[in-house]
C-alpha cells in the first residue's frame, strides 16, 4: 500500500502568508492610523484648516489614544476574561483595522471640532492592531516552526509610511487638498485590509517547546528592578523619535529654501529605512543580548537627530531620515523580545505595559514642541525639541547598557 501525500496547505495557513498579513495589518494600523497625519500636516497647514499648535494637540490626542489602547489590551484578559475568550487577538485585530479605515475617512469631513476625538480613537485602534496582530502572527509562526519570520511583520509600519509619504508627495505636487488625502489613505487601507482578512482569523494555538536558542536566552529572567529599568528605557524611545515622526516635513520645509521638492520626500525615506531595518533585525541570532542591540539602535537614532540639526541640507535631512528609520521598528521588536525574556510567565501583559510606557513618552513630545515654539521662533523651538529628544535616546541607551552589565543573561 502506498502512502498518499499530504494535501498542500491552503495559502492562508502558510508562514509567508501569515507574515505578509501581519506586515500589511501594521502598514494600515501604523502607517495610516498613526502616521498618515505627518505627511498630511503640511497640507492641512497650507489649506488653513489647522495651525501648528493645533496640529501638535491633534498628534497628542492620537498618542493618548495609543496609550489607552495599550492599557486596555493589558487589562482585557484580567478584567473581562469571558469577553477576551470571545474576542481573541485575531478578532480584536480585525476590529481595529475596521475602525482605522472608518476613522481615516472621517478625517476628510469638514468638522474640525471632531478631529481630536477621531485621532484619539485612531490611536486606540492602532494599539489594538499592533499588539493583537503581532501576538497572533508570532504564535502562528512559532506553531508552524518559522518563528524567525515574526520580525518581518514589523516591516509593515515602514511600508505604510513609505506608501503614504509618496502618495502625499504626489498630492502636494498636484495641489490636492488635505481632505482628499484622507480619503485616498482610507481607500488604500481598504485595499490592504482585503489582503489581510482571509489570513488573520481564528485562534492561534500556543506553540510547544521553544527553540533551544530562544530557551537558552530566556533563562536570564529578571528582577522587578530589571523590569522597571526596561520599561523606563523603552519609554524614552517613545519621546526620542516622536518629534521627528510628527514634524519632519514641517521642520524640513522651514530649513530648506521655499519651493524645494525635497521636504515631501524625507518622510518616505524614513519609511523605507523602517522597512529595511525591520527586515535586518530578524537576522540577529537569538543568543545575542537584546539590550546591547537596543543600545546600538538608540545611538543610531540619536545620531540621526544630530545630523539633521548640524547639517540642515537635503543630504543632511536624507541621512537623518534613514538613520532614524532603520532602528525604529527594530526597537519595538527587540523591546518586546526582551519583555518576554524578563517576564515569560506574563509576556503579553508586560508587553502591553511597556507599550503603554512608550505611549507616555510619545505623549510628552508634541506638547513639549508647542511649548518651545511659543517661547521663540519656529527654528529655535524645533532645534530645542530635537536636542531634548536626542538626550532622551542617549539616556535610554545608557540605561540598557547598565542593565546588561548589572543583570547579564544566564546561559
Amino acid at each position: 500500500m502506498t502512502a498518499t501525500p499530504d494535501a498542500p496547505k491552503p495559502w492562508s495557513d502558510r508562514p509567508a502568508a501569515i507574515a505578509l498579513a501581519g506586515l500589511l495589518a501594521l502598514a494600515v494600523a501604523m502607517g495610516v492610523g498613526r502616521f498618515a497625519f505627518t505627511p498630511l500636516l503640511p497640507m492641512m497647514l497650507h489649506d488653513g484648516v489647522l495651525t501648528l499648535a493645533a496640529g501638535s494637540w491633534l498628534a497628542t490626542a492620537n498618542y493618548i489614544g495609543y496609550l489607552v489602547g495599550a492599557l486596555a489590551c493589558m487589562a482585557l484578559p484580567w478584567v473581562t476574561p469571558g469577553l477576551y475568550a470571545l474576542w481573541h487577538p485575531a478578532r480584536l485585530a480585525r476590529a481595529g483595522l475596521v475602525a482605522t479605515v472608518l476613522l481615516t475617512v472621517a478625517m476628510a469631513l469638514p468638522l474640525p471640532a471632531t478631529w481630536p476625538l477621531l485621532r484619539f480613537a485612531a490611536g486606540v485602534a492602532s494599539a489594538f492592531v499592533l499588539l493583537n496582530v503581532s501576538a497572533w502572527c508570532m504564535v502562528r509562526l512559532a506553531v508552524l516552526g518559522r518563528p524567525a519570520m515574526g520580525g518581518l511583520i514589523f516591516c509593515g509600519p515602514g511600508v505604510g509610511i513609505a506608501l503614504t509619504g509618496l502618495a502625499a508627495s504626489a498630492m502636494v505636487a498636484a495641489q490636492w487638498r488635505a481632505a482628499s488625502g484622507w480619503l485616498v489613505f482610507g481607500l488604500l487601507s481598504v485595499l490592504l485590509c482585503a489582503l489581510v482578512w482571509p489570513v488573520v482569523r481564528g485562534r492561534a494555538a500556543r506553540a510547544g517547546a521553544p527553540h533551544p536558542a530562544a530557551a537558552a536566552h530566556a533563562q536570564g529572567g529578571g528582577t522587578a528592578l530589571a523590569r522597571g529599568v526596561h520599561a523606563l528605557a523603552y519609554g524614552l524611545a517613545g519621546l526620542g523619535y516622536i518629534v521627528t515622526a510628527t514634524f519632519l516635513p514641517v521642520i524640513a520645509r522651514g530649513a530648506l529654501p521655499a519651493g524645494s521638492p525635497w521636504p515631501d520626500l524625507f518622510w518616505p525615506m524614513f519609511g523605507a529605512g523602517v522597512a529595511v531595518g525591520a527586515a535586518l533585525s530578524t537576522r540577529a541570532p537569538m543568543t545575542w543580548d537584546r539590550r546591547w542591540l537596543l543600545v546600538a539602535a538608540y545611538a543610531m537614532q540619536a545620531l540621526g537627530i544630530a545630523v539633521g540639526l548640524w547639517w540642515p541640507t537635503p543630504a543632511g535631512f536624507a541621512a537623518s531620515s534613514v538613520l532614524l528609520g532603520l532602528p525604529f521598528t527594530a526597537i519595538t521588536f527587540y523591546g518586546l523580545q526582551e519583555a518576554r525574556r524578563l517576564w515569560p510567565a506574563s509576556g503579553d501583559s508586560f508587553a502591553s505595559l511597556i507599550t503603554a510606557v512608550y505611549g507616555l513618552g510619545q505623549i510628552m513630545g508634541p506638547p513639549m514642541v508647542a511649548w518651545l515654539l511659543a517661547r521663540g521662533t519656529q527654528a529655535q523651538g524645533f532645534a530645542q525639541a530635537l536636542a531634548l529628544a536626542a538626550a532622551a535616546l542617549v539616556a535610554g541607551g545608557v540605561m540598557y547598557a547598565a542593565s546588561a552589565w548589572r543583570w547579564p543573561p544566564r546561559r
